[in-house]
């Protein structure tokens, strides 16, 4: 349904994020460690199991209020959580925003894992989980 999670067409930004996210009675907290225009990755002590919805709450400064976003449980591994955001990042401006901000501001990233050209491109409707 989802693909792998190592088969993301979106590019991945690194980071170190707190977030805090709530669905039905589960509330949890963790640390975002990547993002992208189609999901994100946590680590969290909270159990969580693929399909579960949320609304997370990612703490992107600490002047700013938080960026929210609906995302389902793709999976639950070594690497963390992944979610898949429910809506495109197109359709959330401070995501894009972050996320384009981030990307431009990564130049000592090797481009396999930014690439603000591709990133361009997804912004204008291209390559997002789910379409």
């Amino acid at each position: 349904m989802f693909g792998s999670i190592l088969d993301r067409r979106e590019h991945r930004i690194p980071v170190r994020l707190r977030l805090s996210f709530s669905g039905g009675k589960v509330r949890g907290e963790g640390t975002v460690t990547d993002i992208s225009l189609g999901g994100c990755v946590i680590n969290s002590d909270t159990p969580v199991s693929v399909g579960d919805i949320y609304y997370l709450e990612i703490a992107v400064g600490d002047h700013e209020p938080p960026i929210e976003a609906a995302a389902i449980v793709h999976s639950v591994g070594a690497r963390g959580i992944a979610f898949t955001f429910l809506r495109k990042a197109q359709e959330n401006q401070r995501l894009l925003s972050f996320i384009y901000s981030r990307a431009g501001s990564m130049s000592s990233i090797p481009s396999k894992t930014v690439n603000p050209s591709a990133l361009a491109s997804m912004v204008q409707g291209k390559g997002f989980v789910g379409e």
